[in-house]
């Protein structure tokens, strides 16, 4: 899954890598090492700009809140309970059908955060010992340090207790795509020795990473070829990413400073995995 991911770049450098047309200054947001759902994200999205009278789809870098609301959802709520879409079933849900159809969009990170469970604690969890055992963080994210271009949907929703004039009567709320994690090595190797050896061995789930061969046609909105659509949610080749202990201080959702995705050492020897 993706609950947490740090999004450092600059728009500036956004709009370079992404080939970016358009993009409003006003909506620049800080940079954020433990980006959180319902929190505002950048996107990279294909759409006709508003009252431009040119109905061609132009490239843009906006600003959306993470956790999708379905367009006839009563309530903003369920966007907290919609921050990740499965790739191998967003075609057909309800909820996702529509944006996957037709509103396909990236969504910039350095890489996203999961946690996993020592051994050690797991097992006294199982017995009953221990309710909330603790888990070590982990920062996954390119080995190259390139963008992690997360694949995403986005869609719209109408506040009906807003006047049309009220800015805040329409949001724009996004989701991102997760597959299935690699059960490959990883490269490098474990982080340390008894560390995970696989991003499969932290968490069965991951996100969906679009290498830039395919982002033109991921953000085509006039793209309605479903069997070339399902093709591009097929995992990215393994080995691009590495994976390495963080500070458990990322557990925070009020930190967001750079030191959160700092390696640390191995874990204390309780928590090996």
């Amino acid at each position: 899954m993706c609950g947490r991911y740090a999004s450092s770049r600059k728009p500036e450098d956004l709009v370079t890598i992404f080939d970016v047309e358009k993009w409003d200054p006003t909506e620049a947001i800080e940079p954020d090492y433990n980006v959180a759902p319902t929190k505002d994200v950048y996107a990279v999205l294909e759409r006709p700009v508003k009252d431009s009278g040119d109905p061609r789809p132009v490239r843009q870098l906006r600003t959306l809140r993470w956790g999708l609301v379905p367009s006839w959802a009563k309530s903003p709520d369920t966007g907290v309970k919609m921050i990740n879409a499965r790739a191998e079933t967003v075609m057909d849900k309800p909820a996702y059908r529509r944006a996957f159809a037709s509103r396909r969009c990236l969504l910039p990170a350095d890489g996203y955060f999961e946690w996993i469970t020592a051994k050690g604690e797991l097992k006294l969890e199982q017995e009953g010992k221990k309710k909330r055992p603790r888990k070590q963080p982990f920062f996954i994210t390119p080995r190259d340090g390139s963008v992690f271009a997360m694949a995403g949907l986005f869609e719209f929703w109408r506040d009906k207790t807003l006047g049309d004039d009220d800015p805040r009567a329409w949001w724009v709320t996004c989701t991102v795509l997760t597959t299935e994690a690699e059960s490959t090595p990883l490269p490098d190797g474990p982080a340390y020795e008894g560390g995970p050896a696989s991003l499969h061995d932290i968490h069965p789930r991951m996100p969906l990473m679009l290498p830039p061969d395919r982002w033109d046609t991921w953000l085509d909105p006039a793209n309605a070829d479903l069997e070339e659509l399902v093709g591009l949610l097929a995992p990215p080749p393994a080995g691009l990413l590495k994976a390495y202990p963080v500070s458990t201080a990322v557990s925070n959702v009020r930190n967001s400073g750079a030191e959160l995705v700092q390696e640390i050492e191995a874990p204390e020897e309780e928590t090996l995995f």
